[in-house]
């Protein structure tokens, strides 16, 4: 056999085995594949339908495998969606905090200029601590955005020091045009002497700074649009139940003239926003304080985490279709 054949041969597999694997991915890809944008000072994932036009938009607080899933799902019921982180990848900041809310303006005005995307049907979706950034991004801009979905939602704005990474000097998490988003300052959460934290008291001590909380609570009653809460009434993280319940009292009280819903799950806690077709023993994780690992709870159950997140992903559909 000729070196030249010898050559050709291996080049030739390769090709065969390249072009079976891209018709095999083609066949076997069951969703929509995103588009990779870098513009304007934001990075995201756009996922879109081919041929869409005017259709609802949601953008994904965080992005990660958790906005990808998410935007995914809702590219498949027709709409579109951008998936966007604003730390922790190359190019964004590493921490959460100093967060420039223009960095979401940029984004929303990229979204609002797609031709698959209706302008007046944009919305913010988040969970935990990203949905306290939904709320503050739509209390924030309330002529672009038109609703908000938060699982697990903060009723407040919190500091920097509310996680243990993140750096010891006191920050706000969020500002914007070089003015501070209000926050509850919080010492950096600490150990103790056995082998479990308990977050959800680090939380509760928080708002039992009752002079601080009305001037960090975020202004939901200026949001443009209804507003759909999700919590576990079992929530070990962060009493997302109380804060959801604080924000509809607000409401309330400043007669929000929009739809308001504060979905809450007996024997959830507070993963209900993940994938809810899968189900999960997870019940407790793991944090690092001050060199030291820790258990924490998530609260819930099993089955009442899957129960809430099968029945919150139909309701979260049912209130896309009203936008």
């Amino acid at each position: 056999m000729s070196n030249k054949r010898k050559f050709i041969i291996p080049f030739v597999i390769i090709i065969i085995l390249s072009a079976g694997y891209l018709i095999a991915d083609s066949i076997l890809f069951d969703g929509v594949k995103p588009k990779a944008i870098n513009v304007n000072g934001f990075q995201a994932k756009y996922f879109a339908k081919d041929n869409l036009t005017n259709k609802t938009a949601i953008i994904l607080i965080g992005g990660g495998q958790w906005g990808d899933y998410w935007a995914n799902e809702f590219s498949h019921k027709e709409m579109v969606a951008l998936s966007l982180p604003y730390t922790g990848i190359e190019g964004l900041p590493k921490l959460p905090e100093d967060i420039d809310l223009e960095y979401f303006e940029n984004a929303i005005k990229w979204l609002r200029s797609q031709k698959e995307v209706n302008s007046e049907k944009i919305i913010v979706m988040g969970a935990s601590r990203n949905a306290e950034l939904a709320l503050v991004i739509a209390s924030t801009f309330t002529n672009t955005i038109k609703g908000v979905i938060a699982y697990s939602p903060s009723s407040v704005s919190w500091s920097n020091t509310v996680l243990p990474y993140n750096s010891n000097e006191l920050k706000p998490s969020w500002k914007y045009k070089g003015i501070d988003i209000p926050f509850i300052p919080m010492e950096k959460l600490s150990g103790n002497m056995s082998d479990k934290v308990e977050l959800i008291d680090y939380w509760e001590k928080g708002l039992s700074k009752t002079d601080l909380v009305e001037n960090a609570s975020i202004k939901v009653e200026t949001i443009s649009g209804p507003i759909l809460l999700f919590s576990g009434i079992d929530d070990k993280v962060w009493p997302s139940a109380k804060m959801a319940n604080m924000i509809e009292k607000r409401l309330e009280e400043n007669y929000f003239t929009y739809a308001i819903k504060n979905i809450q799950y007996e024997n959830a806690g507070h993963l209900i926003s993940r994938n809810p077709e899968q189900k999960t023993d997870l019940r407790t994780g793991k944090i690092n304080l001050e060199g030291r690992e820790f258990e924490y709870e998530f609260g819930g159950s099993d089955s009442g985490d899957y129960k809430a997140k099968k029945d919150a992903k139909m309701k979260l559909m049912e209130f896309l279709k009203g936008i």
